[in-house]
């Protein structure tokens, strides 16, 4: 049973644009709370690439479960996954660099004081940093590669779809490991309000998950247009960039681009591997015609991001534009 969907009918307010207004609510309810789990025992590299990946990619993962259980085409996850991460890594991190630049020593200046950063003299604190997100890169483009030479056949079968599950599952294990080995050395535990913030981001998923149930379903309903079951990919992949928009924006905005970049680049380990992993497994899936032009966007952005967090500690204002243009050359290639 799931009573939210008759509440709201209940209430007379079952439209679309009630369902996108939960959407965006959850997002940011799970974005308030993720906030204070930096107070709590999770740097901001640590909170990028383990809690926030899951929180923002939720959406990409229930998804997923919702196209199988409704047994919609499973060629749209792949096209929503592939939309998610080049979003990601062009649109979503292009425009804050745009506006702020993404300088990794803002992080460790501006952020909130978290006991694990006093321990850390001069810049050895924004040196792990950026070895942390050399590292989250470099896994980007073993998933990426991984997945062009599985789907250069023309498609992913259910033995290429587990062999992603488990790199990802592989990657997980190393990150949780590492934050355990950090909270040892920095003598931290996590407290009754980590468990409690959890639980509310717990509650943000449910809500989550009732408003990309109704929508997947409204949308496939649809007939005729660009709004319609035909694009049923691109729109869920524009939907569930929005949470990534909303803490790309917000940290930003605070000058903590280690978490900016470490959450976005996370992100997109949950769609690739993860996601595009999962649905292979069930269901074997058919590359769309784009598939190669998305991952060399996505290999070519994450060597840029390398480079300027190996060399600039970030990102320049003025690499904002090439990163736009690869964007505008993905949405060529899939939508003309």
């Amino acid at each position: 049973m799931n009573p939210l969907p008759d509440i709201i009918e209940a209430a007379g307010l079952t439209s679309v644009w009630t369902y996108l207004a939960l959407f965006l609510g959850m997002s940011l309810l799970m974005i308030w709370r993720l906030e204070a789990l930096l107070e709590h025992g999770l740097e901001g590299t640590a909170l990028g690439t383990l809690v926030m990946p899951y929180c923002s990619g939720l959406g990409n993962l229930i998804f997923v479960a919702i196209i199988n259980q409704r047994r919609e085409p499973a060629d749209a996850i792949l096209t929503n996954s592939l939309v998610n991460n080049v979003t990601n890594l062009t649109l979503i991190l292009g425009l804050p660099a745009l506006i702020w630049g993404l300088q990794l020593e803002g992080g460790k200046k501006s952020g909130p004081t978290a006991p694990g950063k006093r321990a850390h003299p001069g810049d050895t604190g924004q040196q792990l940093n950026q070895l942390s997100l050399l590292l989250t890169l470099i896994a980007v483009l073993f998933f990426t590669g991984v997945t062009w030479v599985l789907g250069a056949d023309g498609k992913l079968d259910r033995g290429d779809g587990l062999v992603l599950v488990a790199l990802f599952l592989f990657w997980q294990c190393f990150q949780v490991f590492d934050v355990l080995k950090y909270n040892v050395r920095q003598r931290l535990r996590f407290g009754p309000m980590f468990y409690l913030d959890m639980f509310i981001v717990l509650l943000g998923a449910y809500g989550l998950y009732v408003s990309i149930d109704w929508l997947v379903a409204w949308l496939s309903g649809q007939q005729g247009g660009f709004v319609s079951a035909a694009n049923l990919g691109w729109l869920s992949g524009w939907l569930m960039v929005l949470p990534n928009a909303l803490l790309a924006f917000f940290y930003a905005a605070r000058r903590r681009a280690d978490i900016v970049y470490a959450s976005q680049v996370g992100d997109g380990h949950v769609c690739i591997p993860l996601c595009v992993g999962l649905s292979a497994a069930i269901t074997p899936l058919s590359v769309p015609r784009f598939f190669e032009t998305g991952l060399a966007i996505l290999v070519s952005a994450a060597v840029v991001h390398a480079l300027c967090v190996a060399f600039a500690r970030g990102l320049p204002r003025w690499m904002g534009w090439p990163l736009l243009a690869g964007y505008a050359w993905f949405l060529a290639a899939g939508l003309m």
